[in-house]
């Protein structure tokens, strides 16, 4: 469950860009990564997790280049720059042998497990799984930025899809590999 309260600020972001607008959005999102990031570190007592680094980093990067910069972004190019990026910290994870789903895996195994090669490996396709939706998400938005006929129900018929499909996936595949 701590794996999906990571996505909080994305989830924020995405709600608040909706209803009132990019910026409020970003903010929510720095915001609520910032309030992990220090949950984590200072009331927790827990080292910082990959995922939520590079959310707070991009989520305040963003929203200062917004604030500096005023690039005049449609919503979709808000969502396209916020899912790349987050596409890249997975992919960064996953590049540096650290997949970021191992961090709240081992909250919830024995530590005896932790080097495992079963229990790595099944992060790294947990880890993999997540990517290929943040891509599918790239790749629906890009398209609705390219092509502006698509129906926009398209889009977020494919993000639904490709998120419900990583979070059942996330949930089923270690429970496969335990039998």
């Amino acid at each position: 469950m701590h794996i999906l309260l990571a996505f909080a600020p994305f989830i924020a972001f995405a709600l608040i860009d909706r209803l009132v607008g990019s910026l409020a959005g970003l903010l929510a999102g720095a915001v609520i990564a910032l309030l992990l990031l220090g949950r984590d570190w200072m009331v927790q007592k827990h080292s910082p997790k990959i995922l939520d680094i590079g959310t707070a980093v991009l989520f305040s990067g963003l929203l200062l280049y917004f604030l500096i910069a005023k690039p005049v972004w449609s919503v979709i190019g808000v969502r396209l720059c916020v899912d790349c990026g987050l596409l890249l910290i997975v992919l960064i994870s996953l590049a540096v042998g650290k997949p970021f789903s191992l961090q709240y895996a081992r909250e919830h195994v024995g530590r005896e497990f932790w080097e495992s090669p079963q229990f790595q490996k099944t992060n790294y396709v947990i880890s993999s799984a997540w990517a290929l939706a943040f891509a599918v998400m790239v790749i629906a938005e890009l398209s609705i930025l390219l092509a502006p006929k698509l129906p926009r129900r398209f889009g977020i018929i494919v993000i639904v899809l490709a998120l419900v499909g990583a979070v059942k996936f996330t949930g089923w595949y270690p429970e496969r590999v335990r039998r």
